[in-house]
């Protein structure tokens, strides 16, 4: 093969190829997004629909029905389920994994729009969107005050907060909730509105006629014109209170004579909570290619800021944050991958007992590694817990090529070859079989990237890395390797020095050499018996079997993340006022925890409309690992006996 050979007689261009391959690692190693696990489009399409003061029957034969039947019959389609609830019609379309998302989601927008005019008039317009695991809030802050009420502090997150935060490289958006914005609320008394002779939609109609803005044009003079502003649109309870919506015997009849109008706010079946006190939230949703540790810091940085320009008593206090749990098993896999590599390099040294001898396969790990990180960023991947895996996985195997090709160069030398032609003759006589090596290798790794269903998704980057960094391996071993073995292998080993180093090295031999002789019997006994052999074989092969079947399986192993979602239900038909009495318990329980460290609860959370006011959610922040006696699983084990105390929940 020519290259060995050219390397050999170009040391230089060698060099050059492991240096550019170096280089070109380490430009995409510091421009590769980090997160926990690689970035995956799952093919689910959601559809939901409002339709205001809707009961779930009436929901779900004029909305959900209608869209269902229209759906069905999309190419692709695998999975249709739909939820009728309160006001809130919800369909989601799980399609086939081959399907494009993004052609998948337009199909089921024009499939709407043929069906839109037969949903109900007061229908709000239904809101496609794919299921994104980057459409979810990486963080939550709480902004609170003991002093200012929830309209102040809505106000204070929509107009200072929300914007310093959506100004910050990499966040894609602010979801802003809990505490509401001032509305006028109209109760409508059913019997006196009855006495009138009215219904609902009147009152509906008289709001839309008469509470509207609209141009009136203006006033043209010979030199001067101004523009003509009707005030058309009400502003406060009293205004909405006389307005009028018929006449009776001659006199007019009010809002206010069959309603109660008062100043409230949007939506008061939502409530919010940090820590016990009343609250805002803020979502940071970051940018799907986004690096989720990068944009955290930054968000630390920001809010820091913003502390110490919101007004006196107001609180911004970070209620949920993702990227410690990622950062830390990032880190943790990352010191894995380190130690990896210094045990090869031990175990090299070990048992080729030279210096030289290590150095020169040691090499290919940073450059191999290194590499693969800056063709997983052309590939579009992401520094993530299994491709941090796959080069965890790849660090002894990368060494192997480059060892071959130096054990027979230093055979050649051992049998009397000058070093350059050992070099020269040893690397020809290998290339083909560290080439079959790799692609041996190769045909192990890459048909996991071909996996099916969503576990292929995942698994796709981890084999491809896995081939990316035996493929360089191979380069390395077949040009770096050889020339320097050309330029500073030397025979003879640490066995044959004087004193102590010496004396370690040639017991190790021969221990080494004792081993072998074992192997040697060992061997001979099992080729003397083929049928107890095969015997052996099958019961291991069927003992693995059941064991296979007996252990345990999940997707992702369960971690201490260090902090955990809670979910509460109360039966069907509770209020929010019974459902906030029982959550109010659980949050007691959260502050008696002592391994808690914040919790941000949430009553009737909307999802694709208003929320279920017997559903509430919780996210719960746990102390660092080594502040607590107990792990995460070990609170939440503890808080659900607890909470069978509850009735009702």
């Amino acid at each position: 093969m020519f290259l060995p050979r050219l390397c050999i007689e170009r040391p230089v261009l060698a060099t050059v190829f492991s240096l550019a391959l170096l280089v070109f690692g380490v430009v995409g190693y510091s421009r590769l997004p980090v997160r926990e696990l690689p970035d995956v489009d799952i093919p689910v399409v959601s559809v939901s629909t409002v339709l205001p003061g809707a009961s779930p029957e009436v929901v779900e034969s004029q909305v959900t029905e209608v869209l269902e039947e229209e759906l069905n019959g999309i190419e692709g389609l695998d999975i249709i389920t739909s939820e009728s609830r309160e006001e809130v019609s919800a369909i989601t379309l799980q399609f086939e994994l081959g399907r494009d998302i993004d052609a998948a989601a337009q199909d089921v927008r024009d499939r709407i729009a043929r069906v839109r005019r037969l949903l109900p008039e007061d229908a709000e317009e239904p809101r496609v969107a794919k299921i994104d695991l980057d459409a979810q809030a990486i963080m939550w802050l709480a902004l609170s005050s003991a002093t200012y009420g929830p309209h102040e502090i809505m106000t204070l997150a929509d107009r200072r907060v929300r914007p310093r935060l959506e100004a910050i490289a990499g966040v894609g958006r602010v979801i802003v909730g809990g505490s509401n914005r001032e509305a006028i609320r109209v109760e409508i008394d059913r019997e006196a509105l009855a006495a009138y002779g009215l219904a609902t939609t009147d009152v509906v109609a008289a709001l839309r006629r008469q509470n509207v803005e609209l141009p009136a044009g203006r006033i043209e003079g010979t030199w001067r014109e101004f523009v003509v502003k009707a005030h058309g649109q009400l502003s406060s309870p009293e205004a909405f209170a006389r307005l009028v919506l018929a006449y009776r015997g001659g006199a007019p009849v009010r809002l206010g004579d069959v309603a109660s109008v008062r100043l409230g706010y949007e939506n008061e079946r939502v409530r919010a909570r940090f820590n016990g006190m009343l609250t805002t939230g803020l979502g940071i949703v970051k940018q799907s290619r986004a690096n989720t540790l990068e944009v955290a810091r930054r968000v630390k940085e920001t809010v820091a800021k913003l502390r110490s320009e919101l007004p006196e008593g107001v609180r911004l206090d970070i209620a949920f944050d993702q990227s410690p749990f990622i950062r830390r098993s990032v880190a943790e896999v990352q010191r894995a991958l380190l130690a990896a590599a210094v045990l090869v390099v031990v175990v090299i040294f070990v048992f080729l007992q030279s210096a030289r001898s290590t150095i020169i396969p040691s090499l290919a790990m940073p450059v191999a590694i290194m590499a693969t990180f800056g063709v997983i960023y052309f590939l579009g991947f992401t520094i993530n817990n299994l491709v941090l895996m796959a080069l965890t996985l790849s660090v002894g195997v990368v060494v192997d090529d480059a060892i071959i090709v130096l054990e027979n160069i230093y055979r050649h030398m051992e049998a009397g070859s000058e070093r350059r032609q050992a070099a020269l003759d040893g690397s020809q006589e290998i290339a083909f079989a560290v080439v079959a090596t790799t692609l041996t290798l190769v045909a192990v790794f890459v048909p996991i990237a071909f996996l099916g269903g969503i576990v292929g998704r995942f698994f796709y980057e981890f084999g491809i890395s896995v081939a990316v960094a035996v493929v360089v391996s191979s380069f390395v071993a077949l040009t770096l390797t050889p020339m320097l073995c050309s330029r500073f292998l030397r025979p003879g080993s640490t066995a044959s020095r004087r004193g102590t180093l010496g004396r370690l090295a040639r017991g190790f031999d021969a221990a080494v050499g004792r081993l072998s002789g074992a192997y040697g019997v060992a061997l001979e006994q099992v080729l003397a018996h083929p049928v107890a052999t095969l015997a052996v074989v099958a019961g291991a092969f069927l003992a693995s079997a059941a064991l296979f079947r007996a252990v345990g399986k999940e997707f992702v192993p369960t971690d201490d993340r260090g902090y955990f979602i809670a979910t509460l239900r109360t039966p069907e038909g509770s209020t929010v006022a019974y459902h906030d009495r029982y959550q109010r318990q659980v949050e007691r329980l959260l502050d008696e925890t002592p391994e808690v460290r914040s919790y941000f609860s949430v009553v009737a959370i909307p999802r694709g409309g208003p929320g279920k006011v017997n559903t509430g959610v919780m996210f719960v922040r746990l102390k660092p690992r080594e502040q607590r006696r107990r792990s995460a699983a070990e609170v939440i084990a503890e808080l659900r006996q607890r909470t069978r105390a509850i009735p009702a929940v």
